[in-house]
C-alpha cells in the first residue's frame, strides 16, 4: 500500500519539488495551499506523514501543527516542518510542538526523502515489466 504525504505549503513550487522527491517511491502526494485546508486534508486521508510550511496565510502551520497534536485522530502523524528561518528560537519553538524533524529552506529534495525515510518506510516504485 502507498504511503500517503501530506504536503501543506502556499508555494505551488515547494508542493511540486516535494511531489517531485517522492516520485521514484510507492507515494501519493496530497497537497494543501495552507493550515486550514491542510487540517481538512489530514482528516480526510489520514497521511503517514505531513510536510508542512511555518508560514503561510489563512493558517500558518505553527497553528496548524497545534491543532494537529490537540485532535486524537491525527496527533500520532509524524510532522516534518520547513522553515525559512533556522534562528534557534524558532527551531526550538517548533520541536517543543512535537515535529518529527525540520529542514531550513531552500532544501535539496534528497534531504527531504531522508528525513522522511526515518519517519515512513519509503518504498521504491515498482518498475513495470514488458509483457
Amino acid at each position: 500500500m502507498a504511503t500517503k504525504i501530506l504536503s501543506v505549503d502556499d508555494s505551488r513550487t515547494i508542493r511540486l519539488i516535494v511531489g517531485k522527491a517522492f516520485k521514484p517511491y510507492d507515494c501519493i502526494v496530497l497537497e494543501a495551499s495552507n493550515g486550514e485546508e491542510g487540517l481538512v486534508v489530514a482528516a480526510r486521508e489520514k497521511p503517514d506523514l505531513i510536510v508542512l510550511d511555518v508560514t503561510m496565510p489563512v493558517m500558518d502551520g505553527v497553528t496548524m501543527l497545534t491543532k494537529l497534536k490537540e485532535d486524537p485522530a491525527l496527533k500520532a502523524i509524524p510532522v516534518i516542518m520547513l522553515t525559512a528561518e533556522s534562528g534557534r528560537e524558532n527551531v526550538l519553538q517548533i520541536a517543543r510542538l512535537g515535529v518529527r524533524d525540520y529542514l531550513v529552506k531552500p532544501f535539496k529534495e534528497d534531504q527531504l526523502v531522508e528525513k522522511a525515510g526515518r519517519c515512513v518506510t519509503l518504498a521504491k516504485r515498482p518498475v513495470a515489466t514488458p509483457a
